[in-house]
């Protein structure tokens, strides 16, 4: 099965999974997703992902953080789209929910949140927001 948005694809399957109030999702592996994942890991949006192996196939398996019942992740949303991409200079980096929230960037130095594209001095994609 060929995906036209895998990134979308995994952000929709996380906002499902939260939706349902699971404690994990899977998802199939690439290494954009992965550093994504990363990303989400790092900023504590996440508690973490294992790659696994099944059928031949890699899956991330990501292990969703809620707090006092609620879901870390209030709001996950896909902002350059394959029909759209969505550039931004260092200067013009959004604050998401005024800092609140990040932004997830592809930088040529990386996939990274929002604030560290701003101390690298970099701009780039801006893959998604997270809430």
């Amino acid at each position: 099965m060929s995906f036209s948005d895998p990134l979308g694809d995994m952000l929709t399957r996380i906002r499902n999974a939260l939706m349902r109030s699971r404690a994990s999702v899977v998802t199939p592996a690439s290494n954009l997703r992965g550093n994504v994942l990363e990303v989400l890991k790092s900023e504590g949006y996440i508690r973490g992902y294992t790659e696994v192996e099944k059928d031949g196939f890699r899956e991330f398996e990501i292990e969703l953080k809620y707090f006092e019942g609620e879901a870390v992740i209030r709001e996950i949303k896909r902002v350059s789209k394959p029909g759209r991409r969505v550039y931004s200079s260092v200067k013009s980096l959004p604050q998401v929910r005024n800092g609140l929230g990040i932004a997830i960037l592809s930088t040529p130095k990386g996939v990274m949140s929002d604030n560290s594209a701003r101390e690298q001095n970099v701009g780039g994609e801006i893959l998604c927001h997270v809430v």
